[in-house]
C-alpha cells in the first residue's frame, strides 16, 4: 500500500549514479597513480643523467638546467600526490610549478640572448602568477570538509524525500 523511500526510483537512481561515480573516481585515481609511477621513474633517470653531467668537463649551464628541471618534476609529483590525497588540484603548487618553469626557460636561454619582448612577456606572466599566489591566501578554502555543492545537494535530497514521504502518507 505504502511505498518506502528506499523503493522509490530516485533512490535506485542515486545508488547507481553513486556506483558509477565511484568507479570513475577509481579509474581516475589509477590513472593518476600510473602518472606518479611514470614521473618518479623519469625523475630517477633524470637524477642519474644529472650526476653524469657533473663529471668533468663540467658545463655549468647544463647542470643548472638539469637541477631546475628536476625541481619542476618534484613539484609536479607533489601536485599529483596532493590530488590523490585531497581529490583537488592545489592552486599554490600549480602556480609554483609555473613560476619555476618560466624562470628555468629564462635561465637556460640566458637573459642577454633573449628578445626583450619575450622578457617583458615573461615578467608580466610572473607578475600575474605572483598576484594569484597572494590572492589565493584570501580565498576561503572550500575543500576542508565543507563543499557548498554537497550541502545544496543534500538539502535537495532531503526535501525530495520529505515530499515523497508526505505524498505517500496522504
Amino acid at each position: 500500500m505504502y511505498k518506502t523511500v528506499e523503493d522509490s526510483p530516485i533512490s535506485k537512481y542515486e545508488i547507481s549514479r553513486k556506483r558509477i561515480v565511484q568507479t570513475l573516481e577509481l579509474i581516475q585515481d589509477l590513472i593518476v597513480i600510473s602518472l606518479c609511477m611514470g614521473l618518479f621513474t623519469f625523475m630517477v633517470i633524470q637524477v642519474r643523467d644529472m650526476f653524469f653531467s657533473l663529471l668533468p668537463p663540467l658545463d655549468f649551464h647544463t647542470v643548472t638546467a638539469d637541477i631546475l628541471f628536476l625541481l619542476i618534476l618534484v613539484e609536479l609529483f607533489r601536485l599529483l600526490i596532493i590530488y590523490l590525497q585531497e581529490q583537488r588540484i592545489s592552486i599554490g603548487v600549480a602556480v609554483e610549478v609555473s613560476i619555476v618553469s618560466a624562470l628555468r626557460e629564462v635561465i637556460v636561454k640566458g637573459v642577454l640572448e633573449t628578445n626583450w619582448s619575450q622578457i617583458l612577456a615573461t615578467c608580466a606572466f610572473l607578475l600575474v602568477l605572483g598576484i594569484i599566489l597572494v590572492v589565493r591566501v584570501w580565498l576561503p578554502p572550500t575543500f576542508e570538509g565543507i563543499d557548498p555543492e554537497q550541502a545544496i545537494a543534500k538539502r535537495l535530497k532531503n526535501r525530495v524525500k520529505s515530499e515523497l514521504a508526505e505524498s505517500n502518507g496522504n
